[in-house]
């Protein structure tokens, strides 16, 4: 026979394993939930770091639409802001390549433009000649083969950096002359901070050294890069009024990097000297 002692102790064991079986459960839940957070949390990062990588690259053979740092909430139909811009000119776009960069014919001692008649309006750009010559020559010479015109800007960044990308033929990201020209002005004095000041214009590259074609992008607010991509001119202040008409308009996927909603297309693109 149990004796009354002995029943309070068997309940004081089973009240014992059930506060143990409680508190196993709750710290099992408690794994659960907090694993459930950092797979969350882990998919949130490598968005980040995706969208970072691929506005740092700003590469010829990126078609991702690329930028660089956080992820904004995405933008809706209703907010979309509306087109700041014109039709573009009649024509069509030159599919032109050439094995070769072209001969250097550029006087680094003269002072070189280039004026960019685009869809929004002119974006006036005085070039580099002597601290960039192969790059400046061969806009030089893409221009006067009319490689420019009627070609959109595919690609504006909104986040972490603050570009246009322009000079693809194709409108993917993945077009160029079928040369490449070498990097230029890496040292160029207003590259300060690792940082590309608001009215630069720069080449684009795939990532690696010597892989410049004919795209470029133009800064309309200061941005965070490293010194890897040719700096070889600046924008009037005209120009910077335009560019920011264009970025104030946004970019397709509201994440802070794709098509700009904007209608940017250089109808005309020439370089003169004097």
């Amino acid at each position: 026979m149990v004796t009354q002692e002995q029943r309070r102790r068997q309940l004081a064991r089973e009240k014992f394993l059930r506060q143990q079986q409680r508190r196993t459960s709750a710290r099992r839940k408690a794994r659960m939930r907090n694993a459930a957070i950092a797979s969350v949390l882990g998919v949130i990062l490598i968005g980040s770091v995706a969208l970072y990588t691929t506005g740092v690259v700003l590469g010829d053979d990126d078609t991702k639409s690329n930028a660089n740092a956080e992820v904004t909430p995405s933008a809706s139909a209703s907010s979309k802001a509306p087109d700041p811009c014109e039709k573009p000119a009649e024509g069509k776009v030159k599919t032109q390549t050439w094995k070769k960069e072209p001969a250097m014919t550029v006087d680094k001692s003269a002072k070189y433009t280039m004026k960019l008649a685009t869809t929004c309006g002119d974006i006036d750009i005085a070039l580099k000649a002597s601290a960039a010559p192969h790059t400046v020559n061969s806009f030089s010479f893409l221009a006067g083969k009319g490689f420019f015109d009627h070609t959109p800007c595919h690609r504006l960044t909104t986040n972490g950096i603050f570009v246009l990308q322009c000079g693809d033929p194709t409108g993917q990201g993945n077009g160029g002359p079928g040369y490449t020209i070498p990097d230029e002005n890496l040292k160029d004095k207003s590259l300060k901070k690792n940082t590309y000041p608001a009215g630069t214009v720069a080449m684009a590259n795939t990532g690696q050294p010597g892989s410049g074609g004919s795209q470029f992008f133009l800064v309309y607010q200061d941005s965070p890069l490293p010194p890897s991509y040719t700096p070889f001119g600046t924008i009037s202040d005209g120009g910077m009024k335009v560019l920011k008409k264009i970025a104030a308009a946004g970019e397709s996927t509201g994440a802070g990097d794709g098509a700009p909603n904007a209608t940017v297309v250089i109808d005309k693109a020439t370089v003169a000297t004097s």
